[in-house]
């Protein structure tokens, strides 16, 4: 139950005054919820500071000033089209006030002749004469002493006008409880840090740009707050599932041995690392909760097979599950031509598999007949019943979330032991990134590639030279081989002047059908269904299609070894880890790879450093990290739909040392008070609440 001291920050907006139905819909659009701590967490991104006081003839252009004036005549315009000027005076010199759209009414009222007003906002010198457009602030001096000196600017969406959004969240921060404190005393002293609800107040009333940085105390201990509840909940979900008894799974080696001898080439140092650690998980009466991270081609598969293989020798079944249905279906071809010469059954379940087929493969499959089955999130479903699922690997974790992960863990015979679980990406992660969102799993990771790949020769080049483009694809497909096509989007928004797929592909069919032929220019998207897809994808694999133009939707795990050159087009808009991704879909045969990035200029400086980063290294790990400084873990593997947690305050970027810190303070916290019974347990409890990590709560009570 979420304590009582919490329910004002949950109650709606709608209960702030001035937060009325017709606002708040747009308030809530802005800030990402409707209750009264998601405008807690909207913070200034700036602030306007009125105490520069100066005399009229030293008030220095460009900066905001608080004049203190004598208002001389108004000025009413004939033509509504020309503005409203009011002309003032002081002791040192005279000004213009101008206003657009000015009402005749309100500004004598407001600004009176003769009568001393102040009036704040931007100074500006126009044919050699001080004027103010549009002062932000006027009134008597009784009524502006009353205003804060310094005031603090939200961002804002269309709608919200900004005194309007300030008021609102004045009143949400009135709501705003003295809480206990959930910090360590000696840390929260060391850092000089405020209690919660004071810095929560000076957050939200910076007084200088200094307090508007990420590493200023109040900010930092936000942020801090917020990594905490984080690292708290991951470490309670993974004791849970640390408790859950496993299974001890030992093979004789046979089908690992015989696989070693089918492969193209010997295990990389980096692979038999990954292979004794995950054996060894598996043999101890723990569950394994591993993340396996490796870059583009650095061999997972393999590891990820040999895994399963060791399950299969030990008489169980392993399920290996891929966020999509193209991806799936590769899974299994590529692991099926090593089975098949092992001996093991293995079976491929999608979405798209109905009837009778399906009925027979779920009868086979609960009757244990299959070893290994392959499939996308179908796996989930109820009437999936292995007759002894002993391992899951889960394939591009980063699209599934920690529930996922526990739902296939499920599947297995409690009697014997929960369901190991392996988890696989090809996106390198950062560590911080890894921390929040892996943190409640062990790591392997595979830092080599296998002999046979060469790095990817990567150039960049600008739009303008699109003819010479065209022309080294078509040498590329003439010599044989095939080629990627990369636009960022599928169809033109109106404002949008990207180049999108659909026409891209009608341009290069014009270019290149009439020498390679009709049906040589594919072309495959996220708005396509997944027949549609398949078939794209199967006529480009089979070298019906020769070139295929595609939006990202080949991003992840696509390997068609006679692709030997991509074309990225608008590399600039693309994230680091992404652009890395996309490249390591060609090269994957024998012969070397080629990517070209075509830019659309001018550049911006992280656009730069971008395109200079991918040109320069082929480290998917440096790559990651690099991603994570010039972006933000906001957009590095689009947080959004990843499965990632999203924060609210901390910047991964900017606080990567205080997770670690509070990494290391959760584990510490948990060996200490285990069911969080203690005073700073308790005060903890309201923490996990406050950031809407309170699922993880229930793991405290069932031990």
């Amino acid at each position: 139950m979420r304590p009582e001291s919490l329910f004002p920050a949950f109650a709606p907006i709608t209960s702030l005054k001035g937060c009325g139905p017709k606002l708040a819909p747009l308030v809530e659009k802005l800030v990402g919820g409707g209750r009264v701590l998601d405008l807690w967490w909207h913070l200034p991104s700036g602030l306007i500071d009125r105490r520069y006081r100066p005399a009229v003839a030293e008030a220095e252009p460009g900066r905001i000033a608080t004049l203190e004036i004598t208002i001389d005549r108004h000025l009413p315009p004939r033509n509504p089209r020309i503005p409203y000027k009011i002309t003032a005076h002081d002791g040192s010199g005279r000004i213009t006030l101008v206003f657009f759209n000015g009402r005749e009414d309100f500004l004598k009222r407001s600004l009176p002749e003769g009568e001393i007003r102040l009036v704040s906002g931007l100074v500006e010198l126009f044919d050699g004469q001080v004027q103010m457009t549009h002062p932000d602030r006027f009134g008597t001096p009784e009524e502006i002493e009353q205003l804060a000196a310094v005031e603090p600017v939200y961002p804002l969406t269309a709608g919200v006008a900004p005194r309007t959004l300030a008021k609102i969240i004045d009143h949400a921060l009135a709501k705003a409880p003295p809480l206990p404190d959930w910090l360590d005393p000696e840390y929260k002293r060391r850092q000089d840090w405020p209690d919660w609800r004071e810095a929560l107040f000076a957050a939200h009333r910076p007084d200088s740009q200094v307090d508007l940085e990420k590493d200023s105390l109040p900010l930092q201990r936000l942020a801090y707050d917020e990594l905490l509840a984080n690292q708290l909940a991951l470490l309670l979900v993974r004791r849970r599932l640390k408790r859950l008894s496993g299974r001890l799974l030992q093979g004789d080696g046979r089908l690992r041995d015989a696989l070693e001898k089918l492969l193209p080439w010997p295990l990389t140092n980096a692979q038999k690392q990954a292979n004794g650690e995950i054996a060894g998980d598996m043999a101890s009466d723990k569950r394994m909760l591993r993340l396996l991270q490796g870059d583009v081609g650095s061999g997972k598969t393999m590891v990820a097979l040999n895994a399963m293989l060791l399950c299969v020798e030990a008489g169980a079944q392993a399920a290996l599950m891929a966020p999509t249905e193209i991806l799936a279906r590769q899974h299994a071809e590529t692991l099926e031509r090593y089975c098949s010469q092992l001996g093991v059954t293995l079976a491929l379940l999608t979405g798209r598999d109905k009837g009778k087929a399906r009925a027979a493969l779920l009868q086979r499959l609960a009757a244990g007949e299959i070893d290994i089955l392959v499939g996308t999130h179908a796996l989930f479903q109820d009437d999936v019943v292995f007759k002894d699922l002993a391992l899951a690997v889960i394939d591009e974790q980063h699209r599934f979330g920690v529930s996922q992960r526990l739902g296939l863990a499920a599947k297995g015979q409690r009697d014997k032991g929960g369901v190991d679980v392996l988890v696989m990406t090809a996106t390198p992660i950062p560590r911080t990134l890894s921390l929040t969102a892996y943190g409640d799993m062990d790591v392997s990771k595979l830092t080599e590639k296998p002999p046979g790949r060469a790095p990817v020769d990567t150039r960049t080049i600008a739009s303008d030279r699109f003819l010479d483009v065209v022309g080294a694809v078509k040498r590329k497909i003439q010599s044989g081989e095939r080629v990627y096509w990369v636009c960022p989007l599928v169809e033109e928004s109106e404002q949008s002047d990207l180049a999108a797929a659909a026409e891209r592909h009608s341009a290069l069919k014009l270019a290149l059908e009439p020498e390679l032929g009709e049906g040589s220019v594919g072309l495959v998207h996220g708005q396509m269904g997944a027949a549609e897809k398949d078939a794209a994808m199967e006529a480009f694999a089979s070298g019906r299609s020769k070139l295929l133009v595609a939006t990202t939707v080949i991003e992840v795990g696509v390997d068609v070894p006679e692709a030997t050159l991509i074309v990225i087009e608008h590399a600039e808009r693309f994230g680091l880890a992404q652009l890395h991704q996309l490249r390591g879909r060609v090269g994957r045969g024998g012969k070397p790879g080629a990517c070209l990035l075509v830019y659309s200029g001018p550049l911006g400086e992280t656009a730069r450093a971008r395109l200079k980063t991918i040109r320069e290294t082929d480290d998917g790990f440096q790559i990651a990290e690099e991603d994570l400084k010039l972006r933000g873990a906001g957009e590095v593997l689009g947080t959004r739909q990843s499965g990632l947690p999203e924060f609210r305050l901390a910047d991964l970027a900017a606080h990567a040392e205080l997770l670690a810190t509070a990494r290391d303070d959760a584990k510490l916290i948990l060996e200490r008070d285990p069911k969080l019974a203690s005073p700073r347990g308790r005060a903890l409890l309201e923490l996990l609440y406050l950031f809407e990590r309170d699922a993880a709560i229930q793991y405290l009570q069932s031990g």
